[in-house]
């Protein structure tokens, strides 16, 4: 079982934004951040349903490849908020809402490029 992850950014303070629009469609929040001088290398930003984090971006060198981190939600409206979200706050479109039968009967999901270029989806495997 994953406890956490995350992604390099380049503009911390520009990828905080996003995520913080993009993921609160989700359920998701800015719950901790941590500047370089508590974590001795970097700042951090963890983002989650309350109380914990459970993604997380830092300030660095973006991953290369990018990075693809999908989010499981529980319905697909919540696939559609998400991109509106994502898309508002500057993503850019790597695949919209729809069916993705090619995976299984239900897999609903949008797909959106984050400032850097990770791959960030949202996903809902129920039937409606």
């Amino acid at each position: 079982m994953i406890d956490h992850t995350g992604v390099s950014v380049r503009d911390f303070e520009k990828s905080k934004a996003f995520y913080t629009k993009a993921l609160a469609a989700i359920g998701y929040a800015l719950l901790m951040e941590f500047p370089a001088a508590v974590t001795g290398y970097t700042d951090v930003a963890g983002f989650g349903e309350p109380p914990k984090p459970d993604f997380w971006i830092s300030k660095g060198v973006p991953n290369q490849p990018a990075i693809h981190v999908a989010f499981r939600v529980d319905s697909r409206a919540k696939v559609d908020a998400f991109y509106q979200a994502a898309m508002a706050a500057g993503g850019r479109d790597n695949g919209a809402p729809g069916l993705r039968p090619h995976y299984h009967e239900h897999y609903y999901a949008a797909f959106v490029l984050d400032p850097d270029g990770h791959n960030i989806e949202a996903v809902c495997h129920q039937a409606v």
